[in-house]
């Protein structure tokens, strides 16, 4: 171990700061939970740069992965050996590390030429938990008193640090975010097992509570807690439920087989914690504890973990911990280690694809988790998204005026989104509109037109029948999903009764 370390500390001394950005940018090609809304902040007099959401730069790799941002690792040297991981203990591949100073420089050289707007930063632990927090936190105390940056910065908090370092991390970072990693604490322990739940979990809420009580003390409200709208839909049809909160275990412990235990021990994450006392500079000067808010990252298709189950993680996450996204990464097996899934097909991008569309419903149309799925159907239908899926399990609420019904109940119809429920609103209080008028709105009626009237009547004779709209939804290749046109017949596209496609295998 000591000889090894040794070799690590020799190539980061004699290495070129262009080599470390070659090999530190492309370790973090894997983490996607880097995008940059959320925080609005006008340039200043005193610093260099700004952080307007619309002046977000946003890239995609090779890969198709989005990367904004300058993405990079402090360093890919870590002390664990998670089985996904290109970074783990056991690879033999070429460590480094940045000094605080190399990366502020890098930063700032980039953004005068106008190459990225802000930084996203991730790193492998080094030595400790805390040894990598104190380094990032110096990067980033660096930038923003030192070198005034003023531009936007995503930073990744490690579990098992000292709550102190994150407490002061979040003061100079306009996100935040702690992997989850894998959907389950089963699959944790099976991939990961130097990790445990409740030390990913930890942080989270500590960053959750910080942000509330200094939104409290600003007098602010949250921008993020509207969302799911004004008023969302699951709260107009079923207020029985109410928050996740009560329902807990339910949701995240229900599937991870654990045992009163760990059980007792996530009620202990949940309970408040004592106040933490802020630099009273800080809030003297009004600033705002991680604005932009926190997410998280999930890997899918490393485990056998089912879309039910990974829905109903986010679901629990966003309820529960005020996240404001939850990203899915499509496993890659850059290890080519035995005890994971093989990919010769590729990662399940296409999976990866439903799972962001039923996230969306969850977010912004209100739709819970247990309405797209159950233990019966725990995937997702690989030929329609979830909103066409639903919608055609769920034929006896259509067809629906456009012209009488609620915003909620518009939101429902597949090919109508958000915006586009809200032109309708607006648009019907003049006129009385009509099929013409919708395309003029932006209403994809290739797939409305099987679940909407206007004026009372269809757009074309459409018999109401689950096997024939799918078939015509269905009817040309340019809307099949890519890779899966070759050798079927509409007889194969026929899933109707139930959908067992097993997606862990794709």
């Amino acid at each position: 171990m000591f000889g090894r370390w040794v070799q690590i500390m020799v190539i980061h001394e004699g290495m070129s700061i262009q080599r470390k950005l070659e090999i530190l940018s492309d370790a973090a090609k894997y983490d996607v939970a880097c995008t940059s809304s959320g925080v609005d902040r006008k340039g200043n007099k005193s610093g260099i740069g700004n952080s307007l959401a619309c002046g977000i730069c946003h890239t995609f790799s090779a890969d198709g992965r989005c990367i904004s941002l300058l993405k990079i690792l402090f360093t890919n040297e870590c002390i664990f050996d998670c089985k996904y991981c290109i970074n783990r203990s056991s690879n033999d591949i070429v460590r480094t590390s940045f000094t605080p100073e190399e990366l502020c420089q890098l930063t700032m050289e980039f953004y005068r030429r106008n190459y990225i707007e802000g930084l996203f930063l991730s790193s492998g632990i080094k030595i400790s938990p805390n040894h990598t927090m104190e380094l990032m936190f110096d990067t980033l105390r660096k930038l923003r008193e030192d070198y005034h940056f003023n531009g936007y910065i995503h930073c990744k908090a490690i579990p098992g640090a000292d709550p102190a370092l994150i407490e002061a991390l979040g003061w100079y970072a306009d996100r935040m975010s702690v992997n989850l990693e894998l959907p389950t604490a089963s699959s944790l322990k099976q991939l990961a097992p130097h990790k445990n739940r409740k030390n990913i979990l930890k942080p989270i809420r500590q960053i959750q509570l910080r942000r509330e009580s200094n939104i409290e003390y600003l007098g602010l409200y949250d921008k993020g807690k509207s969302r799911n709208y004004e008023l969302s839909y699951k709260d107009k049809t079923d207020k029985s439920e109410g928050l996740i909160t009560d329902n807990i275990n339910n949701k995240l412990l229900a599937y991870n087989g654990n045992n009163n235990n760990d059980e007792n021990e996530f009620k202990e994450i949940l309970k408040p914690a004592n106040e933490i006392i802020p630099s009273s500079r800080f809030l003297r000067a009004g600033k705002r504890y991680v604005p932009a808010g926190q997410s998280t990252q999930m890997i899918i298709g490393a485990t056998e973990d089912s879309d039910y189950h990974i829905m109903s993680v986010s679901e629990a996450l966003y309820n529960n911990f005020d996240l404001k996204r939850v990203f899915y990464s499509a496993f890659v097996n850059v290890n080519q280690d035995s005890t994971l899934p093989s990919t010769q097909t590729g990662p399940p991008l296409l999976r990866e694809h439903r799972l962001y569309q039923a996230d969306w419903l969850l977010r912004f149309y209100g739709f819970k988790t247990r309405e797209l799925l159950d233990e019966k159907k725990p995937n997702f239908n690989i030929l329609l998204d979830p909103k066409c899926d639903w919608a055609l399990k769920n034929l006896d609420k259509f067809p629906v005026e456009i012209n009488k019904a609620d915003y909620y109940t518009l939101l429902r119809v597949p090919g109508i989104g958000v915006n586009s429920a809200r032109r309708i609103i607006a648009a019907r209080k003049n006129a009385v509109l009509d099929f013409k008028d919708l395309k003029k709105l932006g209403i994809v009626l290739k797939r409305a037109v099987y679940f909407i009237t206007c004026k009372g009547k269809m757009m074309y004779p459409i018999k109401i029948d689950e096997d024939f709209i799918t078939r015509e939804l269905l009817s040309t290749k340019d809307r099949l999903p890519f890779g899966i046109d070759k050798d079927i017949t509409y007889r194969q596209l026929s899933l109707f009764d139930d959908m067992k496609y097993n997606l862990s295998q794709g």
